[in-house]
């Protein structure tokens, strides 16, 4: 793990890093103590920091001081997590974006334990790590130095629609607002040309879509819009978002397409039959709008040379889990281990239900519509694997 300290030629902020504005579904992760171990790079190439915007996937407590019943900071959730207790992590342990932030050993060149660009050193060690976990950014326990190894601006239930923020929870426009709060703190503490160097180089990851498909669309909007229609919509209002970080010098940024939603314990419940089977409408619209989100990142691709837009597909790794579930050592697929695991997530899942298993490592979801722990660490590593060096 990453011992963290700002170099001598560097300034200290003692500004807070508390916020009124609301928190938002999208995760930003900043990695600035450089991480190897299962992610080699050629040559000289770095990632100093890694951005992630993201709903309930990624929000690790952001929405804890939110007026609203997207919470997770109460048990049994965080059941398995470090300590036992409960963050606001909508799962039993860590999120996909926590194994990011725990990949051992150097990217790139360090020279005498120190990154030149963002004056961030470290203690020499065998396997150089960044830290095991990715805090929210309105923690109100978040210090300055937190920002340079990365925190989390991810909101749960949120999503590229507006209308689906509404719950309410942080909507993109209020994500986006932290993130250039974030940008004028971490300015303010290695410098203008320094932060334009990190943004330039770092991995901004979007993880979106599913509450605007699953809840937005089929609960609000289906008797309005066909779904094609709906989906357009989506990728629009997102690749506004994706010009919105370029813009603010982002360079690299990986878009997570949708998952199979229509195999979500929740979502077998309420569209699956009587025999629960995956719900193959929801899966039909997530992979039209995961089409339509790929070309779009074509598309940007050809517009903005400098950038490198990437689609990362999480449908169907998730889905061969899903179909293979013996192939990880899974044995329960088509509910989640809290309470009965067929419609309990948020506040439905609690202590109080006496159905919860035991034993959440045989579960590929750990309530209705979030996965466990053990699934996040297998797609981690998957999109290590295969999409890193895209982004080079």
């Amino acid at each position: 793990m990453c011992n963290i300290m700002l170099s001598a030629s560097s300034s200290s902020s003692s500004a807070s890093f508390s916020s009124t504005i609301p928190l938002f579904v999208s995760v930003f992760i900043i990695i600035l103590c450089s991480t190897e171990g299962r992610v080699k790079l050629p040559g000289n190439e770095t990632i100093p920091a890694l951005v992630v915007f993201g709903d309930s996937i990624v929000d690790s407590g952001n929405n804890n001081n939110l007026v609203t019943v997207a919470k997770s900071n109460y048990p049994p959730y965080g059941r398995d997590f470090i300590g036992g207790k409960p963050t606001g992590r909508f799962t039993n342990g860590r999120t996909p974006t926590d194994f990011l932030e725990s990949l051992d050993g150097p990217v790139g060149d360090l020279k005498d334990n120190c990154n030149a660009v963002t004056l961030v050193c470290w203690e020499k060690s065998e396997e150089l790590g960044i830290k095991k976990l990715l805090p929210a950014y309105l923690d109100p326990n978040l210090q300055p130095t937190d920002l340079l190894t990365g925190v989390s601006f991810a909101s749960g239930a949120s999503g590229y629609d507006p209308l689906t923020s509404k719950l309410p929870v942080l909507s993109l426009s209020d994500q986006l607002e932290l993130f250039k709060e974030y940008k004028g703190k971490l300015t303010g503490m290695v410098g203008k040309e320094r932060t334009n160097t990190i943004f330039s180089k770092s991995l901004f990851v979007v993880a979106q879509s599913s509450n605007d498909i699953a809840n937005t669309y089929f609960f609000i909007l289906k008797g309005q819009y066909d779904f094609a229609f709906y989906a357009d919509l989506l990728v629009g209002w997102a690749s506004s978002f994706f010009k919105e970080l370029y813009g603010l010098g982002a360079r690299r940024i990986a878009i997570l397409g949708a998952p199979p939603l229509g195999c979500l314990p929740s979502i077998r419940s309420l569209a699956g039959g009587i025999r629960r089977e995956c719900a193959e409408k929801y899966n039909e619209a997530a992979q039209l709008f995961n089409s339509k989100l790929s070309s779009e990142l074509n598309s940007l691709n050809a517009n903005f040379p400098l950038a490198k837009f990437v689609y990362v597909d999480i449908y169907n790794p998730l889905l061969d889990i899903i179909q293979h579930p013996q192939k990880s050592g899974f044995e329960v697929v088509s509910k989640g281990c809290c309470g009965t695991g067929i419609i309990e997530a948020a506040f439905l899942c609690n202590q109080l239900n006496p159905f919860t298993c035991k034993d959440a490592s045989k579960y590929i979801f750990w309530d209705s519509y979030h996965p466990t722990e053990r699934v996040y660490k297998i797609l981690i590593s998957g999109f290590i694997q295969r999409y890193v060096e895209s982004f080079l």
